[in-house]
């Protein structure tokens, strides 16, 4: 499972909040995928930040 973000970011920082195994906040203030691959362990909360993401530019699959 890969997860992305997609141009339109808003930096509200919900989805490393949520599931800070995946994502994090960058050097441009902007949310971030910093893993290859989500780990198993953080399947359900990688689902969960990318139907949380305000402004739906979080893929998960």
């Amino acid at each position: 499972m890969k997860a992305s973000i997609e141009d339109g970011c808003i930096a509200c920082g919900l989805c490393p909040a949520t599931c800070p195994e995946v994502f994090r906040m960058g050097e441009n203030d902007l949310a971030e995928v910093y893993v290859d691959e989500v780990p198993k362990d953080a399947e359900a909360t990688a689902v969960e930040a990318q139907e949380g993401c305000p402004v739906s530019v979080i893929t998960v699959n």
